[in-house]
């Protein structure tokens, strides 16, 4: 989507605020004990209360009103009975629509006690997401923040998964640019546009680059059990700096 009204701007960030919003309800609600369809009703509800639908069941009638993703679940984790203990990395992702627009926000949290290996993959998958935001700016080619996640990753001596990706989104959840990479791919030749909306996320992991789909058909984890860590945002695109929709 590019954003060409000042209500379409004001829609956007609506929506991006409840989105935020869910997430920081259901984060703080991580604990030892609680269950992953619990966590899940605590977003189900923070939706609810703002007049916003869950754009995984609108969409693609997900399991659940959120992604909760445990350990070496990377992404599209169904919530259910599983119980989150000590140690636990936990990967929150929250889509909702509202008035016919779309956000999209996540974030990885690890219930403590930290380990130093689970504090370096998050914070590198947050400091990679930081890094690609300031290539988000009309003009620059979309290629740009993908290299920048993948720079950061390397300097870490961790790497990125490379068969999930960013997207566009906007009056839909998925659309173009429908591929936004987590890593350096020089045969792409697209340039970011004035008044693009981009759901930005890195995918950081221990070892592996690819996720594999679990039998339940939605679940995806790593092959190896490699512990990752996902962040994103929704932006609207700018000559400067991008105006961050997902935040509150």
């Amino acid at each position: 989507m590019i954003v060409k009204t000042e209500q379409e701007l004001n829609s956007l960030k609506e929506i991006g605020e409840i989105c935020a919003l869910a997430l920081q309800e259901m984060a703080a609600a991580l604990r030892p004990g609680i269950t992953t369809a619990e966590l899940d009703e605590i977003g189900h509800q923070a939706l609810k209360r703002r007049q916003a639908r869950s754009a995984p069941v609108a969409v693609y009638k997900f399991p659940g009103y959120t992604c909760i993703s445990v350990n070496d679940e990377v992404a599209h984790g169904k919530p259910g009975a599983r119980v989150l203990r000590e140690g636990d990395m936990v990967n929150i992702d929250v889509s909702a629509c509202k008035n016919g627009f779309f956000a999209d926000t996540g974030a990885s949290f690890i219930i403590p006690p930290e380990s130093k290996l689970k504090q370096k993959i998050l914070q590198c998958s947050h400091r990679a997401l930081q890094k690609a935001l300031e290539q988000a700016k009309a003009g620059n080619p979309l290629n740009f923040l993908g290299r920048a996640v993948e720079e950061e990753a390397k300097r870490s001596g961790l790497t990125v998964i490379k068969n999930l990706c960013g997207h566009g989104v906007g009056r839909t959840l998925h659309e173009e640019p429908e591929t936004i990479y987590n890593y350096y791919e020089k045969k792409d030749k697209r340039v970011i546009l004035p008044g693009m909306v981009l759901a930005i996320e890195t995918f950081i992991s221990q070892g592996d680059q690819y996720v594999l789909e679990e039998p339940d058909g939605w679940t995806l984890k790593t092959p190896n059990r490699s512990l990752t860590a996902q962040f994103e945002h929704t932006v609207v695109v700018t000559e400067g700096e991008p105006i961050i929709l997902t935040v509150c």
